[in-house]
């Protein structure tokens, strides 16, 4: 019975999320436009933390009742997901184009503080001053971000052509992105919980419910969100929505985590921080060459997480 239970659940936040991603990215593509803002940047900005709450209050949670397993195991696991999988079902439903920005500065940079998360949990502890260097580096991103978007915006206002947004108010697409946000949020919550509690009905470790249940969970948000974006044509969404998912991860939930109470890294989370790492590498180099991220380079990253699964099972 609560077996059935926790199905029907499950379900009901599949639904929540897919119809509030499509509401959230509809909206945020249109207030993107409205203002001139590039895609890109309300991609690696509101989207990209909008849908990484879950991550963030799961996490905070998890350090709160001093459970490392769930607190890195979330974040490293989210990570992976959302570049192996996310990014590979993405590309799979359409080609995915990358700006140049992307390229040279998000994608190196996600790399970077990947292997400082690494480096940080060498002595079995991400502690107060490492999650201050992170919450540092996180504020340099975003001002980076805001130099990004200004530079954007002066080179719309020198001639280059911007959509019209359609005859919707302002205020209406606001709330409109706030409602999907919310019904995405509220979904994955559903979804996680009741995922998490079938996966211990079935007897599964809690390392493996961090890594793969509630990481899978917390990451459905950027799952809907970024192939919804794909199949209606907002790559930039779709790429920006995963890469800015990961930064915000490690630097602001495992950073604001850390400052709160100290993090364990358990060593068997060495190898996770390597296999997200890599993944980075891999998305960075797939991307290089043609500035896109091809069917057949989904189906690589696709292929990668199946070889992960079979590693962490």
């Amino acid at each position: 019975m609560e077996m059935c239970l926790q199905s029907v659940l499950l379900a009901a936040g599949f639904v929540m999320l897919v119809r509030g991603a499509d509401l959230f990215v509809e909206s945020a593509s249109a207030l993107a436009t409205r203002f001139g803002i590039p895609q890109l940047v309300i991609g690696l900005t509101i989207v990209a933390m909008g849908t990484s709450m879950p991550e963030a209050a799961v996490s905070l949670s998890a350090a709160l009742k001093g459970s490392a397993d769930i607190t890195i195991g979330n974040v490293l696991g989210s990570n992976i997901l959302n570049i192996l999988i996310i990014l590979g079902l993405s590309a799979l439903v359409r080609p995915l184009a990358v700006g140049r920005t992307t390229i040279r500065f998000e994608m190196p940079f996600l790399a970077g503080i990947t292997a400082l998360l690494f480096v940080q949990g060498m002595d079995g502890v991400v502690g107060f001053a490492d999650g201050m260097v992170q919450v540092i580096l996180f504020g340099l991103y975003l001002v980076y971000l805001l130099i990004l978007a200004r530079k954007d915006r002066n080179g719309k206002e020198k001639g280059v052509p911007v959509k019209a947004a359609g005859e919707r108010s302002v205020w209406k697409m606001i709330v409109l992105t706030a409602a999907g946000l919310i019904v995405v949020v509220a979904g994955s919550t559903v979804a996680v919980d009741a995922a998490t509690a079938m996966a211990r009905l079935l007897g599964m470790s809690e390392r493996f419910i961090g890594l793969t249940i509630v990481a899978l969970g917390t990451s459905l948000p950027e799952l809907f969100t970024s192939v919804s974006a794909a199949w209606k044509g907002n790559t930039d969404i779709a790429i920006g929505n995963i890469v800015g998912s990961c930064i915000f991860n490690i630097l602001f939930v495992v950073g604001i985590s850390a400052m709160v109470v100290p993090v364990p890294f358990a060593p068997g989370f060495r190898a996770d921080s390597l296999v997200a790492g890599a993944a980075a590498l891999f998305l960075l180099l797939f991307c290089i060459r043609d500035k896109s991220l091809k069917r057949w380079h989904g189906a690589a990253l696709l292929a990668g997480y199946g070889v992960y699964f079979m590693y962490i099972f």
